[in-house]
């Protein structure tokens, strides 16, 4: 089983949801696919899709509304 880290291109505040009160892109735990999205970091009003580059098991490593650095791990995939 190996795993992929997906990183942050920027920085700003990630968010797990498209838009407050609307469910997260993907849960904790859950699968995803190849160029899923799976958030959104946001700088200076403006929002950057974050993708997953594997498909597997989704492990969040930040946690919503977290500050992220660029290179900063937002989540791990698991292939299965």
């Amino acid at each position: 089983m190996s795993e992929h880290s997906v990183t942050s291109p920027l920085p700003g505040v990630f968010y797990r949801c498209p838009s407050p009160g609307e469910p997260p892109f993907v849960e904790d735990g859950g699968t995803v696919d190849q160029g899923q999205v799976i958030g959104l970091v946001e700088i200076m009003k403006q929002f950057t899709e974050i993708r997953s580059e594997a498909a597997g098991v989704l492990s969040f490593e930040i946690e919503d509304l977290g500050m992220v650095e660029p290179g900063a791990t937002i989540a791990v995939v698991k292939e299965g």
